[in-house]
């Protein structure tokens, strides 16, 4: 298992050399950047949160002074609140575009062999996760067929979490595990790892399952065994 750094050139897409006698690539794809926006940046949290304190500064504008009533809108000084208006809709300008240049760099690969990511935005490395350094993984499901494969590896190895992120599971800090993010059709992805997986180790068994309520953190509560 190693990364690969930053790389011009690519012997294929997503590969940084080409694969040797025997390997051929089965699957590939990209995080959605709409769901990754909302799921890995938490656009629509931090709009929400926006929202409410744009409500609390629009009604400490039109409070009243000294007991007189409240006061007229048109007498309101709107500008400040039109200037926060602009550096909130900016900053989720920003998480949007991080977001969308977060996923059109990224290219996920199934081969035979192994799972090949390349992540980064400015700095791309690519990480290569052999099959047989695979414990195990865990489907976490969204709306639409959109879900994150979590890959959790042997204890002897890791990969720091700054390295993934944000192609990680949360919460996972001293042993974090690589995620495929906000995949169209990841229960079919899923399975096809899960074959690959099986051919490659056949004579071992993995569970590919979703976390049960007990034991997952929160944030990857979800339901369902696949196996």
């Amino acid at each position: 298992m190693k990364a690969t750094h930053e790389h011009e050139w690519e012997a294929a897409p997503g590969l940084p050399s080409a694969l040797p006698p025997g390997e051929h690539v089965v699957w590939q794809g990209a995080p959605d950047w709409r769901s990754l926006a909302v799921h890995a940046f938490h656009v629509r949290k931090i709009a929400v949160y926006f929202v409410f304190m744009l409500a609390l500064q629009a009604i400490n504008l039109t409070a009243p002074d000294s007991g007189a009533g409240w006061k007229p809108l048109t007498e309101v000084a709107w500008k400040p609140l039109l200037v926060a208006a602009s550096l909130y809709a900016f900053a989720l300008g920003l998480l949007l575009g991080t977001a969308w240049l977060s996923a059109s760099s990224t290219l996920y690969t199934l081969t035979n062999k192994r799972v090949v990511m390349r992540i980064g935005i400015v700095l791309t490395l690519t990480f290569n996760l052999p099959y047989k350094r695979i414990a195990g993984a865990s489907l976490k499901s969204y709306a639409k067929g959109v879900g994150d494969m979590a890959l959790a590896l042997h204890p002897e190895d890791r990969i720091g979490w700054a390295h993934l992120w944000p192609h990680q599971r949360a919460w996972y800090i001293s042993q974090p595990q690589p995620t495929l993010r906000c995949l169209a059709g990841c229960e079919a992805v899923g399975q096809q790892l899960l074959a690959l997986w099986r051919a490659e180790r056949a004579n071992d068994s993995l569970r590919l399952e979703q976390p049960s309520a007990d034991s997952a953190p929160p944030a990857h509560r979800s339901h369902g065994v696949l196996a």
